[in-house]
């Protein structure tokens, strides 16, 4: 059992006074209690589901609201969702929770989902598919049991990785504005405007038990190398408040995004040109008359209107569906994540639901991703997965001439040849590599066609390049540059799968 664990089954012994604060003056309660009452957060008679992982975050939070429950009039609650990802760590989590609901005498929720199924099933990354999952289960669990709203454990430092990796993504104000105090006025961020050691420290006053997740503490996921080495960084060597400063950014963005959002909604009603429950057109001329700036904020908002939310939609998209509005052909379409087409009809714009059955099979988004070191690679958009990992040159299949064509799921290079991080995308206009075998140079548009890749195909097939140079079209040739020879020594093996339970099996 974990070491936060044992910790909280030692402080259960201890007397009912150190279940609530005995300072109510401190800080940490002062701004939890102010922002609650700026972002007007709880009612009197308001049911609070609270969103108990067992980590610090969240049992600070659970404390905090216990002692200023009186002067908010309200009863709590407590769900934990089981994620099934870490064993019996898992398990441990969740019964550690338990125990803190038995502890306090309140109502306790918990589900088990397997969210390794889930995400395969829906083609999802894995935060995506936790995500998805806790949020559907916050969402049953308030409305089934007559909650009112459902807190949230998000602090400060949070929200400046967030918005970190908001611009390390090329995102515009919305996504650079970080992480909201209320949502849908139903999800509350108390502790949003404090920092993570001061809640460490909280934790350490009142001496509360907690629970860890290791997989914090892993730097494969972008969010932890932020966390872990980027803001110590930036804390050291350029801004010692950093978080604070990025915090303050996040609100500038905010309120100007939500400012420029309310003047885009009358631009958008001048360009409507006719508007049904499951399509929308725009006018071309009207569109054609805005700023780019207008033109992208509308496109948005009508895809919004048809699937409801902007998830996956990438500012590649767009950019698509803005070329529609180029001169050039009268008639041209573009689709987008989640069964949404753009189609261009002389000078009308029209954005649909796709009927099922009616999706092109080629119709795949730009993507790219960054692989830092070797590990597993999750591509949303294919809904396939890549691995990387080092072996070296003993026990390595017979390539013959024609190296990956045998072998045509896995690929080997020349580690020393190779620079991380590597880059996974797919196929982009004027790309060249040099086929292993074949000498030369050859675009690799010329190459799909003289090897009848189907067209359909040819945007779902991962490149693997190095140095910004191809070094493998997964599934079918490596690049003769980086291929291995008998001198060879350190080997980068690189496999492409449908499924991730190939890859485990490997």
């Amino acid at each position: 059992m974990q070491n936060g664990l044992k910790n909280q089954m030692a402080s259960q012994s201890q007397t009912a006074s150190h279940t609530v604060c005995q300072n109510p003056n401190h800080k940490l309660f002062h701004t939890a209690e102010q922002t609650i009452r700026t972002y007007k957060m709880l009612n009197p008679g308001d049911s609070v589901l609270v969103g108990v992982s067992g980590g610090q975050d969240s049992v600070a939070l659970l404390h905090v609201l216990r002692s200023l429950a009186p002067r908010f009039d309200i009863r709590l609650g407590i769900a934990h969702l089981n994620h099934c990802l870490r064993g019996k760590d898992s398990d441990d989590d969740a019964e550690f929770v338990a125990s803190l609901a038995k502890k306090y005498k309140m109502p306790y929720y918990v589900r088990k989902t397997n969210v390794e199924s889930y995400q395969r099933m829906k083609k999802l990354s894995p935060e995506e598919a936790a995500r998805d999952v806790r949020y559907d289960f916050y969402h049953q669990t308030a409305g089934k049991h007559g909650f009112d709203k459902i807190a949230l454990a998000h602090h400060a430092d949070d929200n400046a990785e967030l918005v970190l990796m908001y611009l390390f993504r090329g995102s515009g104000l919305t996504g650079s504005s970080g992480i909201p105090p209320v949502r849908e006025g139903k999800f509350i961020r108390p502790l949003i405007h404090l920092t993570k050691a001061e809640i460490t420290d909280y934790i350490a006053e009142n001496k509360l038990g907690y629970v860890t997740d290791s997989s914090n503490d892993d730097t494969g996921f972008l969010r932890n190398r932020i966390r872990h080495d980027l803001m110590p960084l930036l804390r050291t060597f350029y801004n010692p408040c950093i978080s604070r400063a990025l915090n303050r950014f996040s609100l500038i963005a905010k309120a100007e995004d939500e400012w420029i959002e309310s003047l885009t909604d009358d631009l958008l009603k001048a360009c409507v040109a006719d508007e049904g429950r499951q399509e929308i057109s725009l006018s071309i001329p009207k569109l054609e008359n805005l700023h780019v700036a207008a033109r992208r904020r509308i496109v948005r908002k009508a895809v919004h209107r048809i699937r409801g939310s902007l998830r996956r939609i990438t500012y590649a998209h767009t950019e698509a569906v803005l070329k529609l509005l180029q001169k050039g052909p009268v008639h041209a379409e573009s689709d987008l994540p989640d069964g949404i087409r753009v189609r261009r009809n002389r000078e009308i714009l029209v954005f649909s639901k796709i009927r099922p059955g009616k999706e092109k099979a080629g119709d795949i988004p730009p993507f790219e991703y960054e692989v830092r070191k070797p590990g597993i690679l999750f591509i949303s958009e294919i809904g396939a997965y890549m691995k990387f990992s080092g072996t070296d040159a003993r026990g390595l299949p017979d390539f013959g001439e024609q190296g990956a064509e045998k072998h045509p799921s896995a690929a080997y290079f020349d580690m020393d040849k190779l620079s991380f991080p590597l880059t996974v995308r797919n196929f982009r206009h004027g790309d060249r590599f040099a086929p292993f075998g074949m000498g030369g140079t050859q675009k690799v548009k010329k190459y799909f066609a003289n090897n009848k890749v189907p067209r359909e195909e040819r945007a779902k097939c991962p490149i693997l390049l190095s140095n910004g140079k191809i070094i493998w079209l997964a599934g079918h040739r490596t690049d003769e540059t980086v291929r291995i020879n008998p001198l060879t020594r350190n080997i980068l093996k690189a496999e492409f799968f449908s499924e991730l339970s190939e890859a485990d099996d490997s």
